[in-house]
């Protein structure tokens, strides 16, 4: 069936002839997976996303209640095409009504009629205890972050002890049949690169894929250096120290990994984000409803807007997927992070959401 893309400004036409919104752009890209942040807070202070003394955080009465979360993803999937949701942070297990907001999600159905496809991107600490309560709710799949296995390399970029507490969260949402469980570990030059070839054992032995990062300027803006971040090709040539890589085709064209599959078994694979070195910019299908409702267009943006005030000023389902059709009809060509003139985005990676 052929599907009709209308700007936001043809809102009242839309009304008349029942044509779907969708998050289209002036690029031909279509969003369809939604990234929602649920809190800027979070129980680590990890080197490369904020300062040690943490950030000021959003007052409780600016950030969207379950209620109003809830409402926007409905708009989003019923009414702009969305088919993925993935609630992030800060850390999203601080948010206490995490699984009611869930349950409400996972009643949605897509345009095809399929359940909606919910995943949780999360430090696991405090997963241990309520990884079966999430999956019970609905959860379909974590991805879980683990920059080393190293107990002091992992406090020293995390400024926590609380590694074991990360591994019984990874066997925690095994044992509930959270799948595929994705380890993203962020590389740091002088760190953590050494920790690769464990860290890839460790997934591969328990059937889990990593996914590593190279570093991008969402934190604290003297923790970021072009000039030294690890590039994927580094980061492959120290994760093949122990195993055979071969390139895996690609299956999504919108996964932001490149995939490798290890010593020749497809069921074993790893993959490496090059957000720096290798954008995928131009796949990009994603949307981003900050913890306070702020729409955002690229993780990089400098501009955003408000969902959050025309939901609490009135407007109906029909203004608010417009105003959110129009924020992702700006969305720019890429992020520009190779250019002269890029700038920072607007805000750290905490308070945009993962």
């Amino acid at each position: 069936m052929s599907v009709e893309f209308v700007s936001a400004s043809r809102v009242a036409d839309v009304a008349v002839c029942d044509a779907p919104l969708r998050l289209v752009d002036t690029f031909g890209r279509v969003a369809r997976d939604l990234r929602v942040s649920l809190t800027d807070r979070c129980n680590l202070r990890c080197s490369y996303c904020m300062p040690p003394e943490g950030l000021d955080w959003l007052p409780t009465e600016d950030t969207l209640t379950d209620d109003e979360v809830c409402r926007l993803v409905r708009i989003g999937v019923e009414m702009l095409g969305i088919r993925q949701v993935r609630f992030t942070g800060g850390e999203p297990l601080l948010r206490r009504g995490l699984e009611g907001i869930i349950a409400e999600c996972a009643k949605l159905r897509t345009d095809e009629g399929e359940p909606l496809d919910l995943a949780l991107t999360t430090n696991a600490l405090g997963l241990a205890k309520r990884a079966q309560g999430l999956k019970d709710a609905g959860l379909n799949r974590v991805n879980i972050s683990l920059d080393s296995l190293d107990p002091e390399h992992f406090a020293a970029i995390t400024r926590r002890d609380r590694l074991s507490d990360v591994l019984e969260g990874i066997e925690a949402a095994a044992r509930a049949g959270l799948s595929p469980i994705k380890v993203n570990t962020l590389v740091l030059r002088g760190m953590n690169e050494a920790d690769l070839p464990d860290l890839v054992d460790y997934c591969l032995d328990r059937g889990i894929e990593l996914r590593v990062i190279e570093q991008m300027p969402i934190g604290p803006a003297d923790t970021w250096d072009r000039q030294n971040i690890l590039t994927a090709d580094e980061i492959l040539h120290i994760m093949s120290t122990r195993h055979t890589l071969t390139p895996a085709p690609r299956e999504d064209p919108h996964s932001p990994a490149g995939r490798w599959i290890v010593d020749g078994d497809p069921s074993k694979r790893l993959g490496v984000i090059a957000s720096v070195s290798d954008p995928f910019c131009a796949a990009c299908d994603r949307t981003r409803l900050t913890s306070d409702g702020m729409v955002r267009s690229c993780l990089f943006s400098t501009e955003e807007t408000s969902l959050r005030d025309l939901l609490r000023g009135g407007g109906d389902d029909a203004q608010i997927a417009a105003r959110w059709a129009d924020a992702m009809w700006a969305k720019p060509a890429a992020h520009g992070l190779n250019l002269d003139a890029f700038a920072r985005p607007s805000r750290t990676m905490s308070r945009i959401g993962g």
